[in-house]
């Protein structure tokens, strides 16, 4: 039996979620799925998110997205599920427009 292919998950996340943990709340979920990629804040207040692996693990992080940590509110998640491009592995937080989180 083949492996599925692994796919990609592209989504920006709207509410309040800068300055509520919710990069290292990504990480976490992300890390524990087992998926590579990574999360960054935009200028625009939103979350950009970028995983890749298995689609179980993309739509239980997808799932987690619309939750958010506990300190946050998620308004808004738009996604897009694609073929995977080759993310190194690991998951990591890259630097973006705020310096806290």
């Amino acid at each position: 039996m083949t492996p599925a292919p692994r796919q990609r998950l592209e989504a920006t996340v709207r509410g309040r979620v800068q300055g509520v943990g919710f990069r290292w709340f990504v990480q976490r979920t992300a890390e524990r799925l087992g998926l590579a990629g990574w999360v960054a804040n935009r200028p625009d207040r939103s979350v950009e998110v970028v995983a890749e692996g298995d689609r179980a693990a993309l739509d239980a992080l997808l799932a987690a997205l619309h939750d958010g940590p506990p300190a946050g509110r998620v308004d808004l998640v738009e996604h897009h599920l694609g073929p995977a491009r080759g993310e190194p592995s690991g998951f990591r937080i890259r630097s973006g427009s705020h310096p806290g989180d």
